[in-house]
Protein backbone atom coordinates (compact mmCIF):
# COMPACT_ATOMS: atom_id res chain seq x y z
CA UNK A 1 0.00 0.00 0.00
CA UNK A 2 2.82 2.27 0.89
CA UNK A 3 4.47 1.62 -2.49
CA UNK A 4 1.24 2.20 -4.37
CA UNK A 5 0.79 5.43 -2.47
CA UNK A 6 4.32 6.51 -3.28
CA UNK A 7 3.79 5.61 -6.97
CA UNK A 8 0.60 7.63 -7.08
CA UNK A 9 2.32 10.47 -5.32
CA UNK A 10 5.19 10.43 -7.75
CA UNK A 11 2.73 10.53 -10.64
CA UNK A 12 0.86 13.41 -9.10
CA UNK A 13 4.21 15.07 -8.41
CA UNK A 14 5.22 14.66 -12.00
CA UNK A 15 1.92 16.08 -13.06
CA UNK A 16 2.37 18.92 -10.63
CA UNK A 17 5.81 19.62 -11.93
CA UNK A 18 4.52 19.82 -15.51
CA UNK A 19 1.70 22.10 -14.47
CA UNK A 20 4.12 24.05 -12.38
CA UNK A 21 6.41 24.55 -15.37
CA UNK A 22 3.58 25.79 -17.59
CA UNK A 23 2.22 28.10 -14.95
CA UNK A 24 5.62 29.50 -14.16
CA UNK A 25 6.38 30.11 -17.79
CA UNK A 26 3.03 31.75 -18.47
CA UNK A 27 3.25 33.79 -15.34
CA UNK A 28 6.79 34.94 -16.19
CA UNK A 29 5.62 35.94 -19.64
CA UNK A 30 2.78 38.00 -18.23
CA UNK A 31 5.02 39.59 -15.63
CA UNK A 32 7.75 40.47 -18.12
CA UNK A 33 5.21 41.94 -20.61
CA UNK A 34 6.40 40.05 -23.70
CA UNK A 35 5.96 36.74 -25.47
CA UNK A 36 8.97 34.70 -26.31
CA UNK A 37 9.76 31.27 -27.59
CA UNK A 38 10.83 28.49 -25.27
CA UNK A 39 14.55 28.05 -25.46
CA UNK A 40 16.39 24.89 -24.62
CA UNK A 41 18.29 26.67 -21.81
CA UNK A 42 15.06 27.73 -20.12
CA UNK A 43 13.48 24.33 -20.28
CA UNK A 44 16.70 22.76 -19.01
CA UNK A 45 16.78 25.05 -15.96
CA UNK A 46 13.12 24.35 -15.13
CA UNK A 47 13.60 20.58 -15.45
CA UNK A 48 16.69 20.73 -13.24
CA UNK A 49 14.83 22.61 -10.48
CA UNK A 50 11.90 20.18 -10.61
CA UNK A 51 14.20 17.15 -10.35
CA UNK A 52 16.08 18.67 -7.39
CA UNK A 53 12.86 19.21 -5.51
CA UNK A 54 11.70 15.68 -6.12
CA UNK A 55 14.96 14.29 -4.81
CA UNK A 56 14.88 16.36 -1.62
CA UNK A 57 11.21 15.72 -0.97
CA UNK A 58 10.20 19.26 -1.53
CA UNK A 59 8.03 18.31 -4.50
CA UNK A 60 5.27 17.11 -2.20
CA UNK A 61 4.66 20.55 -0.85
CA UNK A 62 2.84 22.89 -3.18
CA UNK A 63 4.94 26.05 -3.64
CA UNK A 64 3.38 29.41 -3.05
CA UNK A 65 2.39 31.73 -5.93
CA UNK A 66 4.94 34.41 -4.91
CA UNK A 67 7.80 31.94 -4.89
CA UNK A 68 6.93 30.70 -8.30
CA UNK A 69 7.08 34.22 -9.65
CA UNK A 70 10.50 34.89 -8.13
CA UNK A 71 12.00 31.62 -9.36
CA UNK A 72 10.64 32.07 -12.89
CA UNK A 73 11.99 35.59 -13.12
CA UNK A 74 15.38 34.45 -11.95
CA UNK A 75 15.51 31.58 -14.41
CA UNK A 76 14.53 33.89 -17.23
CA UNK A 77 17.16 36.38 -16.23
CA UNK A 78 19.85 33.77 -16.21
CA UNK A 79 18.69 32.33 -19.56
CA UNK A 80 18.81 35.69 -21.30
CA UNK A 81 22.22 36.46 -19.83
CA UNK A 82 23.58 33.22 -21.24
CA UNK A 83 22.18 33.91 -24.74
CA UNK A 84 23.19 37.58 -25.04
CA UNK A 85 26.86 38.18 -25.92
CA UNK A 86 28.90 40.22 -23.55
CA UNK A 87 28.86 43.89 -24.38
CA UNK A 88 25.68 43.66 -26.49
CA UNK A 89 22.89 46.13 -25.88
CA UNK A 90 19.84 45.02 -23.95
CA UNK A 91 16.73 44.41 -26.02
CA UNK A 92 14.04 46.99 -25.81
CA UNK A 93 11.62 44.39 -24.42
CA UNK A 94 13.80 44.02 -21.32
CA UNK A 95 13.25 47.69 -20.66
CA UNK A 96 9.55 47.34 -21.20
CA UNK A 97 9.56 48.55 -24.90
CA UNK A 98 7.47 47.23 -27.69
CA UNK A 99 10.27 46.93 -30.29
CA UNK A 100 11.03 43.39 -29.17
CA UNK A 101 8.18 42.06 -31.27
CA UNK A 102 10.21 42.86 -34.36
CA UNK A 103 12.81 40.29 -33.46
CA UNK A 104 10.24 37.55 -33.72
CA UNK A 105 9.17 37.68 -37.35
CA UNK A 106 7.04 34.86 -38.69
CA UNK A 107 8.51 32.37 -41.14
CA UNK A 108 5.79 33.19 -43.65
CA UNK A 109 7.44 36.58 -44.45
CA UNK A 110 10.63 34.87 -45.73
CA UNK A 111 8.59 32.44 -47.78
CA UNK A 112 6.59 35.36 -49.34
CA UNK A 113 9.73 37.27 -50.34
CA UNK A 114 11.12 34.14 -51.99
CA UNK A 115 7.88 33.70 -53.95
CA UNK A 116 7.99 37.36 -55.09
CA UNK A 117 11.59 36.94 -56.28
CA UNK A 118 10.71 33.78 -58.19
CA UNK A 119 7.72 35.50 -59.87
CA UNK A 120 9.90 38.51 -60.81
CA UNK A 121 12.58 36.24 -62.26
CA UNK A 122 10.01 34.30 -64.29
CA UNK A 123 8.47 37.52 -65.59
CA UNK A 124 11.86 38.85 -66.67
CA UNK A 125 12.70 35.64 -68.47
CA UNK A 126 9.38 35.62 -70.32
CA UNK A 127 9.82 39.27 -71.33
CA UNK A 128 13.32 38.52 -72.63
CA UNK A 129 12.02 35.66 -74.77
CA UNK A 130 9.21 37.78 -76.15
CA UNK A 131 11.63 40.65 -76.92
CA UNK A 132 13.99 38.34 -78.79
CA UNK A 133 11.17 37.17 -81.05
CA UNK A 134 9.74 40.67 -81.53
CA UNK A 135 13.21 42.14 -82.11
CA UNK A 136 13.83 39.92 -85.13
CA UNK A 137 10.46 40.81 -86.63
CA UNK A 138 11.08 44.52 -86.03
CA UNK A 139 14.47 44.34 -87.74
CA UNK A 140 12.95 42.60 -90.75
CA UNK A 141 10.12 45.13 -90.90
CA UNK A 142 12.50 48.10 -90.71
CA UNK A 143 14.72 46.63 -93.42
CA UNK A 144 11.67 46.13 -95.64
CA UNK A 145 10.48 49.70 -95.05
CA UNK A 146 13.94 51.12 -95.85
CA UNK A 147 14.09 49.10 -99.08
CA UNK A 148 10.60 50.28 -100.08
CA UNK A 149 11.50 53.90 -99.33
CA UNK A 150 14.70 53.69 -101.40
CA UNK A 151 12.85 52.07 -104.31
CA UNK A 152 10.06 54.68 -104.20
CA UNK A 153 12.62 57.47 -104.15
CA UNK A 154 14.46 56.10 -107.18
CA UNK A 155 11.15 55.57 -108.98
CA UNK A 156 10.08 59.14 -108.20
CA UNK A 157 13.34 60.61 -109.53
CA UNK A 158 13.10 58.48 -112.67
CA UNK A 159 9.50 59.52 -113.32
CA UNK A 160 10.33 63.18 -112.66
CA UNK A 161 13.21 63.06 -115.15
CA UNK A 162 11.04 61.27 -117.71
CA UNK A 163 8.25 63.81 -117.27
CA UNK A 164 10.72 66.65 -117.67
CA UNK A 165 12.02 65.22 -120.94
CA UNK A 166 8.51 64.67 -122.29
CA UNK A 167 7.45 68.19 -121.33
CA UNK A 168 10.46 69.71 -123.06
CA UNK A 169 9.80 67.57 -126.15
CA UNK A 170 6.13 68.55 -126.29
CA UNK A 171 7.08 72.14 -125.69
CA UNK A 172 9.41 72.09 -128.68
CA UNK A 173 6.84 70.35 -130.89
CA UNK A 174 3.59 72.02 -129.91
CA UNK A 175 4.44 75.54 -128.82
CA UNK A 176 4.81 77.74 -131.88
CA UNK A 177 7.21 80.61 -132.24
CA UNK A 178 8.93 79.88 -128.93
CA UNK A 179 12.26 81.45 -129.84
CA UNK A 180 10.66 84.67 -131.13
CA UNK A 181 7.64 85.88 -129.15
CA UNK A 182 4.65 87.82 -130.38
CA UNK A 183 4.51 91.60 -130.50
CA UNK A 184 4.13 93.56 -127.24
CA UNK A 185 3.64 97.27 -126.67
CA UNK A 186 7.00 99.02 -126.42
CA UNK A 187 6.16 101.29 -123.47
CA UNK A 188 4.44 98.45 -121.60
CA UNK A 189 7.54 96.31 -122.00
CA UNK A 190 9.74 99.19 -120.82
CA UNK A 191 7.62 99.81 -117.71
CA UNK A 192 7.65 96.09 -116.84
CA UNK A 193 11.36 95.47 -117.36
CA UNK A 194 12.65 98.74 -115.89
CA UNK A 195 10.22 99.55 -113.08
CA UNK A 196 12.91 100.40 -110.51
CA UNK A 197 13.82 103.96 -109.63
CA UNK A 198 17.56 103.57 -110.23
CA UNK A 199 19.55 105.81 -112.53
CA UNK A 200 19.95 103.07 -115.15
CA UNK A 201 16.22 102.25 -115.12
CA UNK A 202 15.28 105.89 -115.65
CA UNK A 203 17.81 106.11 -118.49
CA UNK A 204 16.29 103.04 -120.19
CA UNK A 205 12.73 104.31 -119.86
CA UNK A 206 13.75 107.59 -121.48
CA UNK A 207 15.39 105.70 -124.36
CA UNK A 208 12.27 103.60 -124.96
CA UNK A 209 10.12 106.73 -124.85
CA UNK A 210 12.40 108.33 -127.47
CA UNK A 211 12.01 105.31 -129.77
CA UNK A 212 8.24 105.40 -129.37
CA UNK A 213 7.84 109.12 -130.09
CA UNK A 214 10.53 109.97 -132.66
CA UNK A 215 11.41 106.69 -134.37
CA UNK A 216 7.86 105.32 -134.79
CA UNK A 217 8.74 102.05 -133.03
CA UNK A 218 5.47 101.02 -131.39
CA UNK A 219 5.97 97.31 -130.70
CA UNK A 220 8.70 94.86 -129.79
CA UNK A 221 9.27 91.16 -130.41
CA UNK A 222 11.37 89.46 -127.77
CA UNK A 223 14.04 87.00 -128.93
CA UNK A 224 15.30 84.10 -126.87
CA UNK A 225 18.37 85.16 -124.93
CA UNK A 226 21.16 82.79 -125.84
CA UNK A 227 24.40 82.98 -127.82
CA UNK A 228 22.51 82.54 -131.11
CA UNK A 229 20.34 85.57 -130.30
CA UNK A 230 21.65 88.01 -132.93
CA UNK A 231 21.66 85.40 -135.73
CA UNK A 232 18.10 84.43 -134.81
CA UNK A 233 16.87 88.04 -134.87
CA UNK A 234 18.50 88.73 -138.28
CA UNK A 235 17.34 85.53 -140.01
CA UNK A 236 13.82 85.80 -138.64
CA UNK A 237 13.39 89.24 -140.16
CA UNK A 238 14.91 88.14 -143.50
CA UNK A 239 12.55 85.17 -143.73
CA UNK A 240 9.44 86.98 -142.45
CA UNK A 241 9.96 89.85 -144.92
CA UNK A 242 10.58 87.44 -147.81
CA UNK A 243 14.04 88.86 -148.61
CA UNK A 244 15.63 86.75 -151.42
CA UNK A 245 19.13 85.32 -151.63
CA UNK A 246 22.01 87.79 -151.93
CA UNK A 247 23.32 88.32 -155.44
CA UNK A 248 26.54 86.40 -154.90
CA UNK A 249 24.59 83.38 -153.56
CA UNK A 250 22.46 83.28 -156.70
CA UNK A 251 25.63 83.12 -158.79
CA UNK A 252 27.20 80.29 -156.80
CA UNK A 253 25.98 77.04 -155.38
CA UNK A 254 26.40 77.38 -151.63
CA UNK A 255 26.22 73.59 -151.22
CA UNK A 256 29.70 73.34 -152.82
CA UNK A 257 31.33 75.90 -150.52
CA UNK A 258 32.60 73.32 -147.97
CA UNK A 259 34.21 71.24 -150.75
CA UNK A 260 35.78 74.29 -152.33
CA UNK A 261 37.19 75.48 -149.04
CA UNK A 262 38.57 72.06 -148.15
CA UNK A 263 39.99 70.86 -151.47
CA UNK A 264 40.60 73.90 -153.68
CA UNK A 265 42.10 76.20 -151.06
CA UNK A 266 43.61 73.46 -148.89
CA UNK A 267 42.01 74.47 -145.58
CA UNK A 268 42.48 71.20 -143.73
CA UNK A 269 42.04 72.98 -140.39
CA UNK A 270 38.31 73.11 -141.14
CA UNK A 271 38.03 69.85 -139.20
CA UNK A 272 38.48 71.93 -136.03
CA UNK A 273 35.22 73.73 -136.73
CA UNK A 274 32.76 73.45 -133.82
CA UNK A 275 28.97 73.50 -134.03
CA UNK A 276 27.93 75.61 -131.09
CA UNK A 277 27.89 73.42 -127.96
CA UNK A 278 29.63 70.62 -129.89
CA UNK A 279 33.24 71.55 -129.29
CA UNK A 280 34.94 69.14 -131.73
CA UNK A 281 33.60 66.89 -134.47
CA UNK A 282 36.76 65.92 -136.36
CA UNK A 283 36.32 64.32 -139.80
CA UNK A 284 32.53 64.58 -139.48
CA UNK A 285 32.68 68.37 -139.77
CA UNK A 286 32.52 68.30 -143.57
CA UNK A 287 29.36 66.17 -143.70
CA UNK A 288 27.61 68.21 -141.01
CA UNK A 289 28.45 71.46 -142.76
CA UNK A 290 26.91 70.18 -145.98
CA UNK A 291 23.67 69.29 -144.16
CA UNK A 292 23.56 72.74 -142.60
CA UNK A 293 24.00 74.40 -146.00
CA UNK A 294 21.20 72.26 -147.46
CA UNK A 295 18.84 73.25 -144.63
CA UNK A 296 19.59 76.95 -145.14
CA UNK A 297 19.15 76.87 -148.91
CA UNK A 298 15.95 74.82 -148.85
CA UNK A 299 14.12 76.83 -146.20
CA UNK A 300 15.26 80.21 -147.50
CA UNK A 301 14.16 79.42 -151.04
CA UNK A 302 10.82 78.03 -149.89
CA UNK A 303 9.92 80.92 -147.58
CA UNK A 304 11.14 83.71 -149.86
CA UNK A 305 9.16 82.21 -152.74
CA UNK A 306 5.89 82.44 -150.75
CA UNK A 307 3.98 85.62 -151.66
CA UNK A 308 1.19 85.29 -149.09
CA UNK A 309 2.28 87.19 -145.95
CA UNK A 310 0.11 85.16 -143.58
CA UNK A 311 1.36 81.86 -144.92
CA UNK A 312 4.96 83.08 -144.83
CA UNK A 313 4.51 84.16 -141.22
CA UNK A 314 3.19 80.73 -140.28
CA UNK A 315 6.13 79.07 -142.01
CA UNK A 316 8.54 81.28 -140.07
CA UNK A 317 6.84 80.44 -136.79
CA UNK A 318 7.08 76.72 -137.51
CA UNK A 319 10.73 76.97 -138.55
CA UNK A 320 11.84 78.99 -135.53
CA UNK A 321 10.08 76.67 -133.13
CA UNK A 322 12.23 73.72 -134.24
CA UNK A 323 15.50 73.99 -132.35
CA UNK A 324 17.35 71.44 -134.49
CA UNK A 325 16.61 73.25 -137.76
CA UNK A 326 17.35 76.61 -136.16
CA UNK A 327 20.85 75.54 -135.15
CA UNK A 328 21.59 74.24 -138.63
CA UNK A 329 20.61 77.62 -140.08
CA UNK A 330 22.93 79.46 -137.71
CA UNK A 331 25.86 77.12 -138.32
CA UNK A 332 25.43 77.57 -142.06
CA UNK A 333 25.58 81.36 -141.66
CA UNK A 334 28.71 80.98 -139.51
CA UNK A 335 30.39 78.91 -142.21
CA UNK A 336 29.47 81.48 -144.90
CA UNK A 337 31.12 84.14 -142.75
CA UNK A 338 34.25 81.96 -142.56
CA UNK A 339 34.21 81.44 -146.32
CA UNK A 340 34.01 85.21 -146.94
CA UNK A 341 36.93 85.82 -144.56
CA UNK A 342 39.05 83.22 -146.40
CA UNK A 343 38.22 84.84 -149.78
CA UNK A 344 39.09 88.32 -148.50
CA UNK A 345 42.34 87.08 -146.92
CA UNK A 346 43.43 85.50 -150.21
CA UNK A 347 42.66 88.72 -152.09
CA UNK A 348 44.57 90.78 -149.54
CA UNK A 349 47.64 88.54 -149.85
CA UNK A 350 47.56 88.50 -153.67
CA UNK A 351 46.55 92.18 -153.92
CA UNK A 352 44.32 91.37 -156.82
CA UNK A 353 41.57 93.88 -155.97
CA UNK A 354 40.72 96.08 -153.02
CA UNK A 355 38.73 94.57 -150.18
CA UNK A 356 36.06 96.29 -148.08
CA UNK A 357 37.20 98.25 -145.07
CA UNK A 358 35.48 95.93 -142.61
CA UNK A 359 37.89 93.08 -143.48
CA UNK A 360 40.87 95.29 -142.74
CA UNK A 361 39.36 96.06 -139.33
CA UNK A 362 38.81 92.36 -138.75
CA UNK A 363 42.37 91.33 -139.66
CA UNK A 364 43.77 94.19 -137.58
CA UNK A 365 42.70 92.42 -134.39
CA UNK A 366 45.26 90.18 -132.71
CA UNK A 367 42.65 87.46 -132.22
CA UNK A 368 41.63 87.31 -135.91
CA UNK A 369 44.75 88.12 -137.91
CA UNK A 370 44.06 85.18 -140.28
CA UNK A 371 41.09 82.89 -141.06
CA UNK A 372 42.25 80.11 -138.71
CA UNK A 373 42.56 82.42 -135.68
CA UNK A 374 39.23 84.01 -136.61
CA UNK A 375 37.57 80.60 -136.59
CA UNK A 376 39.23 79.37 -133.38
CA UNK A 377 38.83 82.56 -131.32
CA UNK A 378 35.48 83.93 -132.56
CA UNK A 379 33.35 81.68 -134.75
CA UNK A 380 33.64 78.54 -132.65
CA UNK A 381 32.44 80.46 -129.57
CA UNK A 382 29.23 81.68 -131.25
CA UNK A 383 26.34 79.59 -129.97
CA UNK A 384 28.39 78.15 -127.10
CA UNK A 385 30.04 80.80 -124.95
CA UNK A 386 29.97 84.01 -126.97
CA UNK A 387 28.09 86.03 -129.54
CA UNK A 388 28.95 88.33 -132.44
CA UNK A 389 31.04 91.44 -131.88
CA UNK A 390 30.37 94.66 -133.79
CA UNK A 391 32.90 93.73 -136.48
CA UNK A 392 31.24 90.34 -137.01
CA UNK A 393 27.87 92.12 -137.18
CA UNK A 394 29.26 94.31 -139.99
CA UNK A 395 30.43 91.16 -141.74
CA UNK A 396 27.01 89.52 -141.32
CA UNK A 397 25.21 92.46 -142.95
CA UNK A 398 27.77 92.54 -145.78
CA UNK A 399 27.50 88.86 -146.80
CA UNK A 400 23.66 88.82 -146.48
CA UNK A 401 23.43 92.14 -148.34
CA UNK A 402 21.11 93.76 -145.79
CA UNK A 403 21.39 97.04 -143.97
CA UNK A 404 21.14 96.31 -140.23
CA UNK A 405 20.01 99.34 -138.22
CA UNK A 406 20.84 98.86 -134.53
CA UNK A 407 19.33 100.93 -131.70
CA UNK A 408 21.71 100.78 -128.75
CA UNK A 409 19.71 101.96 -125.74
CA UNK A 410 22.65 101.99 -123.34
CA UNK A 411 24.21 104.61 -125.68
CA UNK A 412 21.19 106.90 -125.49
CA UNK A 413 21.99 110.63 -125.90
CA UNK A 414 25.21 109.84 -127.75
CA UNK A 415 26.32 109.51 -131.38
CA UNK A 416 26.37 105.72 -131.09
CA UNK A 417 22.70 105.44 -130.14
CA UNK A 418 21.85 104.42 -133.72
CA UNK A 419 24.40 102.63 -135.92
CA UNK A 420 24.25 100.95 -139.34
CA UNK A 421 25.92 97.60 -139.98
CA UNK A 422 27.83 97.73 -142.20
CA UNK A 423 28.55 101.40 -142.43
CA UNK A 424 29.29 100.94 -146.17
CA UNK A 425 26.15 99.61 -147.80
CA UNK A 426 24.30 99.90 -151.11
CA UNK A 427 20.96 101.58 -151.62
CA UNK A 428 19.29 98.52 -153.10
CA UNK A 429 19.92 96.48 -149.97
CA UNK A 430 16.95 95.63 -147.78
CA UNK A 431 16.81 97.05 -144.25
CA UNK A 432 16.17 95.29 -140.96
CA UNK A 433 16.28 96.64 -137.40
CA UNK A 434 17.65 95.41 -134.09
CA UNK A 435 17.32 96.74 -130.57
CA UNK A 436 19.78 96.03 -127.78
CA UNK A 437 20.25 97.12 -124.20
CA UNK A 438 23.79 95.80 -123.68
CA UNK A 439 25.29 94.80 -127.09
CA UNK A 440 24.84 91.16 -126.11
CA UNK A 441 21.15 90.28 -126.43
CA UNK A 442 19.00 91.68 -129.22
CA UNK A 443 15.27 92.10 -129.86
CA UNK A 444 13.22 92.94 -132.94
CA UNK A 445 11.62 96.41 -133.04
CA UNK A 446 8.41 96.78 -135.03
CA UNK A 447 7.95 100.11 -136.85
CA UNK A 448 4.38 101.35 -137.39
CA UNK A 449 3.75 104.74 -138.98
Amino acid sequence: MQRRHDRNWSKSGDQFTEQEKRSRINHSKRSAGLSFRKTPATLLSIDTTAARRRSTGQGAARPSRQGCRVNAAAHLHRAFRRRRPRGAARPSAARGGVGAHRCFQPASSGRGSHEVQSWTRATKQSLCLVWQKVKLQLMLSMSFLVAVFWYCRRLYSFLAQLLKRWSSYLQRKLIKNHSVLEEVDLLTYSAREWREETKQAKHMREAYSELFQNYHIKYLRQVRKDNYCILRAVLFQIFSQGIPFPSWMRERDILKLPEKLLYSQGCNWIQQYSFGPESYTGPNAFGKLRKCMETLKTNWAEISGTKDNEKRRNMCNALFSDESKEHKLYEAIKFIMLYEVVEAYEQMKNRDEPIPHLFRRLFARDTSSDPLSFMMNHLNAIGDSGCLDQVELFLLGYLLEVKIKVYRLHRFKSEEFQVNCPDEYRREWNEISLLTEDDHYYHIPVIRT
